[in-house]
């Protein structure tokens, strides 16, 4: 018995110590990927922004030298300003990328709302139909819109660059009010007609607020691409017109100039702003 209860003693007090380890154990792997995660993170960060900072620093550059440091100068800001090829390169810039995203938006939300309103089989048609554009390569939509307008006799030039953008802006706004909509509440836009309401009023009372966030995205969305855009702009601007984009590449290709540093560390500050003013601002609960 007393051999027994010595071995019982001795089974129980291993089961203890399996099951609860001794705290003094060092846990070494999650303080491993801890560390692990932490380099991946920064050696991205790194990756990303060390070509935008050197962009920036060559940006206050005397010289035009990559290479040698030429000390510090506001010089190339100062031509920038002065140059009336970039300054129109910009305003075409913005106000296409503005008039796109506007009438993206609503186009886009008006599109959203009728295939939102379709069947499942003509509705997943449609939706087919508008995820092409974004599949499809940028050169193949390029040349397509420029063939078209060939084929239309329409000159190339600023109505042309603004149609194109416009086409494959669409998308991006039905994609960001469709998940709006499918949240919105039907019976309270039909309660509203029955009270009296037209459907315009139904409307603007009761499905717009809901899906206003969308089409705020979606216009975003759409100005961000357009401002971005190249390929298509390139074979869609005929000769005479430019935009940032274009201005860039045609300059890139003659030797890089500094005005392009500064440029670039213009926007990058514009964006970087405009970042934190969205996310630091203080939001009404």
């Amino acid at each position: 018995m007393a051999e027994q209860e010595i071995r019982f003693s001795e089974a129980g007090n291993a089961g203890v110590s399996a099951s609860h380890p001794s705290p003094s154990r060092p846990y070494l792997w999650p303080r491993l990927r801890e560390i692990l995660g932490n380099f991946y993170l920064v050696l991205m960060l790194l990756f990303l922004y060390i070509p935008i900072l050197t962009m920036i620093v060559l940006s206050f550059n005397e010289s035009k030298s990559r290479v040698r440091w030429g000390g510090f100068s506001l010089k190339w800001y100062v031509q920038l300003f002065s140059s009336e090829t970039i300054i129109h390169a910009f305003y075409n810039t913005m106000v296409i990328a503005f008039l796109s995203a506007l009438a993206a938006s609503v186009l886009g939300t008006a599109a959203a709302i009728g295939i939102d309103s379709m069947r499942r089989v003509p509705k997943n048609i449609c939706m087919g139909i508008t995820n092409i554009p974004m599949l499809n390569a940028d050169i193949v939509t390029g040349i397509s819109l420029m063939l078209a307008f060939i084929a239309f006799r329409i000159s190339l030039g600023f109505n042309t660059i603004l149609i194109s953008h416009i086409t494959f802006n669409i998308p991006y706004v039905i994609l960001s009010v469709l998940p709006k909509l499918k949240q919105t509440n039907r019976s309270v836009y039909e309660a509203a007609l029955d009270l009296g309401a037209t459907p315009r009023q139904a409307f603007s009372k009761t499905i717009l607020p809901d899906i206003l966030p969308g089409i705020l995205s979606g216009f975003m969305l759409a100005f961000t691409m357009s401002l971005d855009d190249f390929i298509i702009t390139h074979f869609t601007k005929g000769a005479g017109i430019d935009t940032l984009s274009t201005l860039i590449y045609s300059q890139v290709r003659r030797g890089i100039v500094p005005t392009m540093y500064a440029l670039s560390a213009i926007i990058f500050a514009v964006v970087l702003i405009l970042l934190a003013v969205a996310n630091f601002l203080p939001r009404k609960k």
